[in-house]
């Protein structure tokens, strides 16, 4: 034991590091369930799609939309979701998988889903960036019509 204690108190930096990385890791565990919603990469958002049905929602803005979106995507811009939610109201039990152009943007509607009692949210890291590199479609042009 006093070796142990020698060697940490000379290495102490080492063991800093150490604690630092397993916090890391232990946060990205669990930040999942902390945030409320899973990110997901497009194949996975791919397979929720095919397997549960999943709703796919685009809050990007309408230039953004128009430039290429996802097939079947629903779009209400980040700006005006709080405002639209009523719209969402009848895939509440669905699973959500919402993008932006990054990712970034999609986390905060995920949020704001997860508060208005949406269970299973997604959000598409790396947004329809990540999802034209992975060389899935986008349709271009025109605004989608909403489903009904």
């Amino acid at each position: 034991m006093q070796q142990f204690s020698e060697f940490f108190i000379n290495h102490w930096d080492l063991f800093l590091a150490l604690f630092a990385t397993l916090a890391m890791l232990a946060y990205s565990s669990f930040s999942d369930r902390l945030r409320g919603y899973r990110n997901v990469l497009p194949q996975e958002a791919v397979q929720l799609i095919n397997h549960q049905d999943a709703l796919l929602l685009d809050v990007r803005e309408d230039s953004e939309y128009s430039s290429g979106h996802i097939l079947d995507s629903i779009h209400i811009p980040l700006g005006k979701l709080r405002s639209r939610f009523h719209e969402l109201a009848a895939y509440k039990d669905r699973a959500v998988v919402i993008g932006c152009r990054s990712g970034h943007r999609s986390g905060s509607a995920c949020a704001m889903l997860r508060k208005q009692g949406f269970e299973k949210v997604y959000n598409l890291r790396g947004g329809i960036l990540a999802w034209e590199n992975a060389n899935l479609p986008v349709i271009r042009g025109g605004k989608r019509k909403k489903k009904k």
